[in-house]
């Protein structure tokens, strides 16, 4: 999946959010953003996902317009600050709440992607009980269950320790290797070099810097 993103401004309450923001994400690519907090990396995953509408510029996913031609990309993983799901049920009662809604994965495949971050689908204590750790695993899993076209993750490794790190690698090369897009925001530079082929630098709304690294 292609996304382009051109020339995008957004402005609320008379303060210019994001200034004329311009990259683009080819298929089997993962692009990262860096920038301190309140830079605009939030904003721009949440334009991206079609949450919020520009006030000037495009945002095009495989040459189709969002919020006009489509209201949000059609093939869509994506982790944006805190993960929250509901309270009183289980990892896997709440993933397959949320894969009721497209029926594209069944309890087999919401029981592997549970292992595959380190959660077990047999494990019945409430989402309110998990420590931070284990719901941003399950936010993760949520993100990559369907195998989207467009995986947006912002901070993915927010309170995961070293093993859960590694896992966040596995999952966005695995993503990678499938053909997906990978959007990705870290405060690690050393992940986000790692992980990205290339990096857009982020500071006060506006693009700062780029670099492109070798594969």
């Amino acid at each position: 999946m292609s996304l382009v993103v051109s020339q995008v401004c957004k402005r609320i309450n008379g303060v210019d959010i994001l200034k004329d923001i311009s990259f683009s994400v080819s298929s089997g690519s993962v692009v990262g953003l860096s920038g301190v907090n309140g830079s605009g990396k939030t904003m721009i995953m949440r334009a991206v996902a079609g949450l919020i509408r520009p006030s000037s510029g495009t945002i095009e996913v495989d040459g189709q317009v969002l919020g006009k031609d489509i209201e949000f990309p059609p093939s869509l993983g994506i982790l944006i600050e805190n993960p929250s799901f509901l309270s009183n049920r289980t990892a896997a009662a709440n993933l397959k709440l949320l894969a009721s809604i497209k029926g594209k994965v069944g309890e087999p495949t919401i029981a592997k992607v549970l292992h595959a971050v380190g959660l077990d689908a047999q494990d019945r204590r409430k989402f309110k009980s998990f420590s931070l750790g284990m719901k941003q695993r399950l936010g993760i899993a949520a993100a990559v269950m369907e195998s989207p076209d467009l995986l947006l993750l912002d901070e993915p490794t927010n309170a995961l320790d070293r093993d859960g790190v590694e896992m966040v690698k596995r999952m966005i090369r695995w993503a990678r290797g499938r053909g997906a897009s990978v959007l990705l925001a870290c405060h690690d530079r050393s992940i986000l070099r790692e992980l990205s082929d290339e990096i857009y630098y982020i500071a006060e709304g506006h693009i700062d810097g780029h670099e492109e690294l070798a594969s």
